[in-house]
This record gives structure tokens, sequence and C-alpha cells, in this order.
């Protein structure tokens, strides 16, 4: 019996709507990386780009535990010597919500080209308003999922 490997032309991708207010990040992230990666679909091949895509709604207010607000650490550099730059989560998420959830599942992605190539199906929007309405999302009820 051969392996399936599913063609481009016969990957269907969904759209979820996930509102992300009150959830905590690294449980949000790792399912929303299941999703974009397509592990929650029975034609899932590691190789492949077989993900649907995910609309990320209120990012500004997603909840994290213990003392990651102070604790937990951004760093980016400038590519000059000394030119690092560190920005913890409470600054990140004042800021730049939406960068504190792309950061968290894009970890969780493969390295790589096919990662880059997954990361493009996130959509993360600081409050309730996203421009996708015309394809149609279905709602994703984490609380149920990961708990809240």
């Amino acid at each position: 019996m051969k392996t399936y490997f599913p063609k481009n032309e016969e990957i269907e991708r969904d759209w979820y709507l996930v509102d992300a207010e009150g959830l905590t990040l690294g449980r949000l992230a790792s399912k929303i990386a299941a999703i974009i990666r397509g592990k929650t679909k029975p034609i899932y091949t590691p190789h492949l780009d077989v993900g649907d895509y995910v609309i990320v709604i209120n990012a500004e207010k997603i909840k994290v535990t213990g003392k990651k607000l102070m604790d937990k650490m951004y760093a980016r550099h400038s590519g000059y010597p000394g030119g690092i730059k560190l920005t913890n989560l409470k600054t990140m998420l004042q800021k730049k919500p939406e960068e504190v959830i792309k950061l968290a599942v894009k970890g969780m992605l493969p390295k790589g080209s096919l990662g880059r190539k997954m990361i493009k199906k996130l959509k993360v929007y600081r409050g309730s308003e996203h421009p996708h309405s015309a394809q149609n999302p279905k709602v994703l009820n984490m609380k149920e999922v990961i708990g809240g």
C-alpha cells in the first residue's frame, strides 16, 4: 500500500477566529501552532503545509502566570557591537501585543522555509475588529479547549 501525500490543489484551508481574552499565552500558542501546522487534520504530513488560517483578536488581553510580566525578556539586535535591546513582557504587551502572540507561535513551528511559510497564516489583532470577515471564519471557543 502506498503512502498518501495530498497535492497542493487538494488541500482545503479553513479560517478560524480565536478570542484571546483571558487565555494563557503558552497554552493558546500551542493550540494555534497545531492548527496552523495542520496537526488537527487527518491529512497531516510533517513536511507539507496543510494547516489552516487563524485570526486572533483581543491580543492585549492575554494573561501569563507567575512573574513572567517582569522576568520574561524579548531581545533584538541592531547588528552593531553592543547593540542588543532587551524588552520585558509587560512593555511588549503595552506597545506590541500582536508581536507577543506571533513570537510565541513562531517558536512552536518548524524552523526554516516551511515555518516561515506557516507563520504567514497567523493574523493577530489588538482589539475585537479584524478585516477578514469576507473569509467567514469559524469561531473557535478556546476556553473550552484549554481552560481559561
